[in-house]
């Protein structure tokens, strides 16, 4: 014991300082922090401790900094809320007042204490329960280094949807070399599909193709379209990636764009862009804008090359552009972030057997509708029914239709339904005015600027919406037959329709899986890709240099994707802009002299950090690679791993002082 009646803390020679911060009332309500602070100063190693209105402020930030030079501090223990929020906050300003940064811990007695609880006496016992076992931890915490890397100063972006492409021109206009891949024969995503875009009905091509455009001719952008990711190894500023590039079979500095090989080519499918309304040749261009532009020889449907069957193509091209020697190229290449951008597809309606989609077809999706009001579109812009080719005098439209419906399909919201099915009914009122046009809805939900007075446009048309879900769908003669009720009203109805359009939910890319699990990016309950933190990390991954943008995350409009892949982007430009690359030091370590050379943690580890050492038989930790998620830690039975400030030891002992008041 000390003069002063405190314990020793001569073994660790750490001298703590407690802050306490009352965070206004989301503390202080339901913990007495003037407590908690005196209490902390009988704690081992305490030797200043204090309470702040809120900490995170700049004047509580200066009196932290004035209470580490003046009372000697090199260790500190911040009691306020959740360290996602402001532990960088207080390490930096530790650390410009010659602290080193990992000697501050975070004590969370907001998230964990004061808002979990209603009892105000017990609560403040947990907080100090909290504080204490923080103290204990902070005497045994050891003063780190970060890890340095060199960073290759080039980024890689998977997926070139509007988001991609924003990402790309972002990065590359910083004066970053880029490689943009696509796994479809050109860029562009589901917005080159669109007629026109929403609240203001500007066309879609004339706001995309610039960009596309942009993207073919920039100096600092390599686009490698037909291509897939295979695989992702590496670190942060330094990740190697392996991309496989399929042929298209005809040779983009020859091609003309003559059209000469689809003339003869004698087989038709549908095309995929036209949404199977319209056919395409086995030789062809997606659309004509498409960027590449050149045409692709599907080989699915081609009578065959391999061997060769019919080369009508190759023998109608002048200019010789047609290749069937292509073969496919695997590239290896290193790049110092990666942002991924994969967007998103649609849910298979053909589930939902109520609705007669895939079997009726006059009952059509979303994308199939945009291609109709599209004057590029299989129809010319003129609205005709699929069946026969007659303009439809009836159309009805259904929301939600695989959304919000936790019992059977997804149970969230898709967000942009509502607006481009008002988009829909405004535009088809417009070309056809004598049109019965009917939306189904649950409810109208149209956040963004403008998009509520958008839907009221659509009312004012003509527009009649039918607050209820429609129960079933079918055919009858030559009409199409909508059951349903109005759930204002009570009343049962059944509207014969010429035509039924379907709103299905949005869902991740169908590689979203795939490149999960090549990336280790993590996914959610949808598996849409999940960010770091919703609010302060919203295009970051947990793992460091990979990023995520626009609906590969969640559904959203074109206004926030395009938003998201700029963010993204300069998340990537801070990166790639930095001399070095710091990493934090909070990563596992291995005791040879324990380790038994079972290699159970290297199979377990998910960012591939762990190595052996076939000369030694132990396990080697790359601290580059680590992100110190413990993993390991929890796996080795021989106790030769630990993370750094995060010992057994440490544990026992935080463990020991929350668990003392039972043991008594």
């Amino acid at each position: 014991m000390t003069a002063d009646g405190k314990k020793s803390s001569k073994a660790t020679n750490k001298r703590i300082g407690v802050f306490v911060c009352h965070c206004g009332k989301n503390i202080a309500e339901m913990v007495d922090v003037k407590k908690a602070a005196d209490v902390s100063k009988d704690l081992e190693g305490v030797t200043f401790t204090t309470h702040s209105h809120y900490l995170c402020s700049e004047p509580g930030q200066k009196e932290l900094q004035d209470a580490i030079k003046t009372s000697k501090l090199n260790a500190i223990v911040c009691a306020c809320c959740s360290p996602t929020l402001h532990e960088e906050t207080f390490r930096s300003a530790a650390e410009s007042v010659g602290m080193n940064k990992y000697e501050v811990e975070i004590a969370n007695i907001r998230e964990k204490c004061s808002w979990v609880h209603t009892n105000r006496e017990k609560a403040t016992e947990k907080a100090i329960k909290i504080i204490e076992t923080k103290v204990e931890k902070a005497l045994l915490n050891e003063p780190l280094t970060p890890s340095s890397v060199e960073v290759n100063r080039t980024c890689l972006i998977i997926g070139a949807g509007i988001t991609g492409i924003q990402a790309a021109l972002d990065v590359a206009n910083a004066g970053f070399k880029v490689t943009l891949v696509e796994k479809s024969p050109t860029i562009g995503g589901h917005m080159a599909q669109l007629s026109s875009t929403f609240p203001t009905l500007d066309c879609s091509q004339c706001i995309l193709s610039p960009k596309m455009s942009a993207i073919a001719h920039h100096e600092n952008i390599n686009l490698i379209t037909n291509a897939e990711v295979t695989s992702v190894s590496g670190f942060v500023g330094n990740f190697k990636v392996e991309i496989i590039e399929y042929p298209r079979y005809v040779d983009p500095d020859k091609c003309t764009l003559c059209d000469d090989c689809v003339k003869v080519c004698p087989v038709v499918v549908p095309a995929e862009f036209e949404g199977a309304l319209g056919p395409r040749k086995a030789i062809y261009i997606p659309f004509p804008q498409a960027v590449p532009s050149v045409y692709t020889l599907d080989t699915e449907n081609c009578l065959g090359i391999h061997p060769l069957i019919c080369s009508k193509c190759k023998d109608a091209c002048g200019p010789e552009a047609i290749d069937y020697d292509m073969v496919t190229k695997i590239k290896n290449m290193e790049f110092g972030s990666i942002i991924i951008a994969t967007g998103f597809d649609l849910y298979d309606i053909s589930k939902i057997q109520e609705y007669e989609f895939g079997t009726d077809v006059d009952v059509i999706d979303g994308i199939q509708f945009e291609r109709l009001l599209s004057s590029s579109g299989p129809t010319s812009g003129i609205v005709l029914r699929p069946s026969d080719h007659k303009k439809p005098e009836t159309v009805v439209f259904v929301q939600c239709v695989g959304s919000r419906d936790p019992e059977h399909h997804m149970a969230y919201c898709s967000k942009i339904c509502c607006t481009y099915t008002g988009k829909h009914a405004l535009l088809l009122k417009d070309l056809a005015p004598d049109t019965e046009v009917y939306v189904f809805y649950i409810d109208i939900r149209a956040a963004g600027r403008g998009y509520e007075e958008f839907i009221q446009r659509a009312q004012e048309k003509g527009v009649i919406y039918i607050r209820g879900k429609p129960s079933k769908i079918f055919r009858e003669d030559d009409k199409t037959i909508v059951w349903a009720a109005n759930t204002l009203t009570g009343e049962r109805l059944e509207v014969e329709a010429d035509m039924v359009v379907l709103a299905p939910a949005m869902i991740p890319s169908f590689d979203t899986k795939s490149i999960s699990l090549i990336t280790k990016c993590s996914l959610d309950e949808y598996g849409f890709f999940k960010e770091a933190h919703m609010k302060l990390k919203p295009v970051e991954s947990l793992i460091s240099g990979l990023l995520v943008a626009g609906t590969a995350l969640s559904p959203k409009d074109i206004p926030e994707s395009v938003a998201q892949g700029s963010a993204a982007a300069v998340k990537a430009i801070t990166f790639l802009s930095q001399p070095k690359l710091f990493h934090e030091p909070l990563v596992s370590t291995v005791d040879a002299d324990m380790c038994c050379g079972c290699k159970v943690c290297q199979s377990l580890c998910p960012y591939g950090a762990i190595t052996f050492d076939d000369t030694n038989k132990t396990s080697v930790i790359n601290e580059i690679l680590c992100e110190g998620c413990g993993t390991c830690v929890s796996a080795c039975a021989s106790q030769a791993l630990s993370l750094k400030n995060l010992t057994h030891k440490q544990m026992e002992r935080m463990i020991h002082v929350a668990l003392k008041e039972e043991a008594k």
